[in-house]
């Protein structure tokens, strides 16, 4: 209700002043002007129909355009219905709350629909409804998508030439499609280094194609979930000449990673003393504005053993769909083999929620050392080779953020297979080559399947499952996948397990506390096959705790792992401490 606002005047008998009026009458109009104001932009609305059928009960709006809006809502339905000559009255109205009256008139039936001046290839797709209120809206919006779809946003459709016969309504079809609008080029702008040509490539819009709605809608979405970047607001279209142009405010995302953690583990060739290991993630996205990626990850697993992986992705490669990366890798295991491949990957995004990409590598090991293998009667379970392998990948990505998912799956497999061919090594006995079929098939796949689940507002459950298989007739020690350590089988050390077939699980749930940052309990499980050990199948476990603190411009990370398995026992002795910083910028 208005505020009442109550005015003493008093006489005076002095002579008129004009100017004192003058600000008499401002100061009123400022003390009622808010109230004023307030009693038109707060309302209770209330309506119902002549007929009795329906009465809404008191709604409340906080300005008279959305009330508006509800009432043109409400008369589009019933005119939908058949009620042609439909209108509203306001019946009463106070200082905020007004009840309307709704007015229905006949019931028309709408009998026949002629086809009017509709084009043959319209009514191809979108066949006419014979007849029918309901049938002609539902047409009608199906054909302005469409229309606007193709590059007529502006077209109109309405019934005319209209003749009545009691309740029935005959008319014919009037379409007026409008000028063809075209997009023009894209505009960026906002907080962004973004260049305008990589976004027109990543939402698929090109300059001089008919407008649509649909890709500008799209574009939206994909741009959103983007790693790199999100949208700071709601993107704009602008209309001049005949051209549509789509702005898009962006906002880049802190994705550049500078990754370090230090590994606490026991000594195994000085017992009683701790070996410090490290990793070492840095990741630049996004350079230049144009989805080029650079990464090294550097890791030291144990006193002899250390790992290198270099890679590289330009995107949208000469303009086109595909985007390119090139990587290289090396795994000095200990004083037994050195393994390093190089790798060349082309990807292509098949949809805003998936991609898939066509690799081929080329990887190469060596021993190190072939003393212990100086009389050997028979292939080692280590050996020189040389691998060519080609290969397929899909990647579905149904994750709510590129970041920090808390709902959504995501998919991701690759197949590949190629001719492996083992390399005499001088340092073990050429008898040991006889009768051995060099050059062979070699085959393998793995699969992963990630699920985020948001269960309040501080709980959260994270699931992963992997697996993987490798097949070859002269499979090698040095052929074998690795796993273990902190991003895959925690509780061991890195790169622990060989396995030629693998199967894990990694559960965790997480307690939020603040944005990013949540305490966490976890367990994996999991199955790895080993032809070279005595005992060929080992099903480890592990458990633990750790913290996820979100520092606004990283992460610190503090994971504490207990494991057991074939190799390892359940004891604290053999516990895993991880700790590390991730910077974001």
């Amino acid at each position: 209700m208005p505020a009442k606002v109550n005015l003493l005047f008093c006489e005076y008998n002095q002579s008129y002043n004009p100017l004192r009026k003058y600000f008499s009458i401002l100061f009123i109009v400022a003390l009622l002007a808010p109230n004023y104001s307030l009693g038109q932009s707060e309302l209770w609305l209330q309506w119902k129909r002549d007929d009795s059928s329906k009465l809404m009960e008191w709604k409340f709006f906080q300005e008279e355009s959305s009330m508006q809006g509800e009432l043109d809502s409400v008369l589009n339905e019933v005119n939908n219905q058949g009620y042609i000559s439909a209108f509203w009255q306001k019946e009463s109205e106070r200082n905020d709350s007004i009840l309307y009256v709704l007015h229905v008139g006949q019931l028309y039936r709408l009998s026949e629909i002629r086809r009017g001046n509709v084009p043959d290839e319209l009514i191809l797709k979108k066949p006419i409804p014979d007849s029918g209120f309901i049938e002609w809206n539902h047409w009608t919006m199906d054909v302005l998508g469409d229309l606007e779809n193709r590059g007529y946003p502006f077209a109109r459709i309405r019934l005319d030439s209209l003749e009545r016969k009691a309740d029935q309504i005959f008319a014919s079809i009037d379409l007026e499609e409008g000028p063809l609008i075209t997009w023009d080029s894209v505009q960026i702008l906002g907080n962004t280094k973004t260049k305008p040509q990589y976004v027109q490539n990543l939402v698929r819009i090109q300059p001089g194609e008919p407008f649509s709605q649909k890709e500008f809608e799209s574009a939206s979405e994909i741009l959103d979930r983007s790693s790199y970047f999100g949208l700071s607001q709601s993107p704009e279209l602008g209309f001049q000449t005949k051209n549509a142009r789509p702005i898009f405010y962006l906002s880049d995302r802190n994705v550049n990673v500078i990754d370090g953690v230090i590994g606490l583990l026991p000594n195994e060739n000085e017992p009683g003393k701790v070996l410090i290991t490290g990793q070492l993630d840095l990741e630049l996205y996004h350079l230049g504005g144009k989805g080029r990626d650079v990464a090294v990850h550097w890791q030291r697993m144990n006193q002899e053993s250390q790992s290198l992986d270099i890679s590289a992705k330009e995107s949208f490669v000469f303009r086109s769909p595909l985007s390119f990366t090139v990587g290289f890798n090396l795994l000095k295991q200990d004083s037994t083999f050195l393994n390093r491949y190089f790798s060349l990957d082309f990807g292509y995004q098949l949809s805003r929620y998936s991609s898939i990409r066509f690799f081929t590598k080329r990887q190469a090991s060596d021993l190190i050392s072939t003393f212990a293998y100086r009389e050997a009667n028979e292939l080692p379970d280590v050996a020189d080779f040389r691998w060519n392998l080609y290969g397929i990948g899909i990647d579905m990505n149904h994750l709510d953020s590129p970041i920090y998912p808390r709902r959504g799956t995501r998919l991701k497999s690759e197949f590949a297979v190629g001719n492996k061919r083992i390399i005499q090594n001088t340092g073990i006995p050429e008898s040991v080559y006889q009768n051995l079929d060099l050059n062979t098939p070699q085959v393998s796949a793995k699969i992963e399947i990630e699920k985020h689940i948001f269960l309040k507002k501080s709980w959260g459950m994270w699931l992963r499952g992997n697996s993987g298989f490798m097949r070859n007739e002269n499979l090698l020690m040095n052929d074998l996948f690795r796993v273990g350590g902190l991003k895959t089988f925690r509780g061991f050390n890195e790169n622990f397990f060989f396995a030629r077939s693998y199967a894990y699980i990694n559960m965790e749930q997480r307690l939020f506390f603040g944005g990013n940052s949540y305490l966490m309990v976890f367990s994996d499980l999991g199955f790895f096959e080993n032809p070279f050990y005595e005992i060929r199948k080992d099903y480890p476990i592990s458990f633990g705790a750790g913290i996820n603190l979100d520092t606004g411009n990283g992460v610190f990370r503090f994971i504490y792992g207990l494991g057991k398995s074939n190799l390892q026992p359940l004891s604290f002795s053999y516990s895993r401490i991880h700790f590390g910083y991730l910077a974001r910028f």
